[in-house]
């Protein structure tokens, strides 16, 4: 049975899974949806389902670029020049008022925060652990964040922290998706890795590595550095024996409203938990609680998959890599903890005359619209044939399995500008398992500490232009795209091997295709 035939009788099972065991999650999912078109994409008439499916259906024709392929997020593809500034672009279709709301959120996503009391007031709050006073800081240029080099410092890359559950209630909000994570009880979810003046830092990441060669069958060496990772310094005594360290950089900012105007029911379509069809494929969706509603909702974005929208994503990133309090993280000490008392002593920077956060809206609802709107680059040398045998490669060797070429967007999306949008992300946003070269060890929400989200690969090719680097992978230990094909294990094993097989020549075309993303 094919993946994409996979849908009814997954569904079938899930609610047959329901009927025998309500406590299932998968199945409660489908059944508490904040959405009731999860299942089923209910935004469509049964005619436009049809032109969808066929749109979506993978290309069997290497001889020629696909119809719109260049525009990899539909109307709201950039046709700018592919120069440093190519991932900090508006959206094309967004309206001449949006452009105006695009540009305010530009303004705050640079914003510089400082520590409480100050002369600003709309701008203190800074803390009093952080990672970054901006959020520029981090995603430079809106793009991807690189590990420490030489002398560089570590502000595009941070640690997470999480542990296994002690306490029933602990463990109930793990299983019910009411928490992702269990933090560290010193130092929470995230090493800050600097403090407001009068207050010391919780400590240093520091990594090491070993390079290790790896030889490919026709004899090219190739060498990958396997990091080891430890923190100093540490502040506040020791982590908790059971504190798992999980590295990530700052992943580019692009697409993100296309991504999640992706329809659930489109993701678990893909998704083949038990890998029914025998492909060694088993992608599985992320899911949180929804606070608010009690409902479980699909994850889309971070490493793990673990936030459900960009204003969600925006809101943790304003408490955890800034300490700004929002109405959404409503944490005016950041990530402090009860044990840290001093941190807990600190000035906040809420002014009630602008609301009852650090981050009132509209400052994280212009933000979040700034990061929902920072348009995808228009695809470059679609044509060449050296980039269509590698798609060609590509498709081959099983790549396309997890990294899903295109989507259409659903119809109902919050901004028009997202709607009905035929992308290419080169992701499906489920959760696989990548093998122990990989794993962190840090189980978040529905992950285990081998599970990753399949990361997009639009605009990975203009890295090096935007971003100055070419790191990839959640931790940056990858130095180039050759490198970072060679570190997937899991279930990517049998399509790593196949490149690892492939001639120069055919390896160099595949990284062609992957260069014009």
């Amino acid at each position: 049975m094919k993946r994409a035939e996979l849908t009814l009788s997954f569904k079938l099972a899930l609610a047959l899974s329901l009927v025998s065991s309500p406590a299932s999650f998968p199945a409660t999912a489908f059944a508490q949806s904040a959405d009731d078109a999860t299942v089923v994409r209910s935004d469509l008439t049964p005619k436009d389902l049809k032109r969808v499916q066929k749109v979506v259906r993978p290309t069997t024709d290497f001889t020629k670029a696909e119809r719109f392929e260049v525009m990899q997020g539909g109307a709201a593809t950039s046709r700018k020049a592919p120069n440093r500034d190519a991932f900090s672009q508006s959206s094309a279709n967004i309206t001449f008022k949006e452009e105006q709301d695009f540009k305010l959120g530009n303004a705050l996503f640079r914003k510089l925060w400082v520590s409480s009391p100050s002369s600003t007031q709309a701008s203190d709050g800074l803390g009093p652990l952080f990672n970054a006073r901006a959020c520029q800081s981090c995603h430079l240029k809106d793009g991807r964040g690189h590990p420490p080099e030489g002398d560089s410092d570590a502000t595009s890359m941070f640690l997470r922290l999480a542990r296994s559950a002690e306490t029933d209630a602990d463990l109930q909000a793990l299983q019910s998706y009411l928490k992702a994570v269990i933090p560290d009880p010193v130092y929470g979810a995230q090493l800050q890795d600097l403090a407001v003046p009068g207050l010391a830092a919780e400590g240093r990441m520091q990594i090491t590595y070993e390079e290790r060669p790896v030889t490919l069958k026709d004899g090219t060496q190739v060498s990958l550095r396997y990091p080891s990772y430890s923190v100093a310094d540490l502040a506040y005594g020791p982590l908790h024996p059971d504190t798992t360290l999980s590295p990530r950089i700052a992943p580019p900012m692009i697409g993100l409203g296309l991504i999640e105007a992706i329809h659930p029911a489109d993701m678990l379509a893909i998704a083949d938990p038990d890998d029914a069809d025998g492909d060694g494929i088993s992608g599985k969706p992320q899911w949180a609680r929804n606070p608010d509603t009690q409902l479980l909702e699909i994850g889309k974005f971070g490493w793990k998959a673990q936030n459900t929208s960009v204003r969600k994503q925006s809101a943790g990133a304003f408490a955890g890599d800034i300490g700004i309090s929002s109405p959404v993280v409503p944490a005016h000490h950041g990530d402090c903890t009860t044990r840290q008392s001093a941190c807990l002593a600190m000035p906040i920077g809420v002014q009630t005359r602008l609301g009852d956060t650090e981050a009132p809206d509209p400052v994280l609802d212009l933000v979040t619209f700034y990061s929902e709107n920072l348009a995808v680059p228009a695809r470059r040398t679609v044509g060449d044939q050296a980039v269509l045998r590698g798609k060609n490669h590509f498709y081959q060797l099983g790549c396309a399995s997890c990294h899903t070429p295109k989507f259409v967007t659903r119809r109902d999306a919050k901004n028009k500008a997202h709607a009905f949008q035929l992308i290419w992300p080169y992701s499906d946003f489920l959760l696989h398992d990548m093998g122990e070269g990989l794993a962190d060890g840090q189980a978040v929400g529905a992950a285990n500490g081998r599970e990753w989200r399949t990361p997009p690969l639009w605009g990975i090719g203009l890295t090096q232009t935007v971003s100055g680097h070419t790191f990839f992978l959640h931790d940056g230990r990858a130095r180039n795209l050759t490198e970072a094909i060679l570190w997937h294990g899991g279930e990517a094993q049998r399509s790593r091997d196949g490149f690892a097989d492939l001639d120069k020549q055919s390896r160099d075309e595949l990284i062609r295709f992957l260069e014009s993303l």
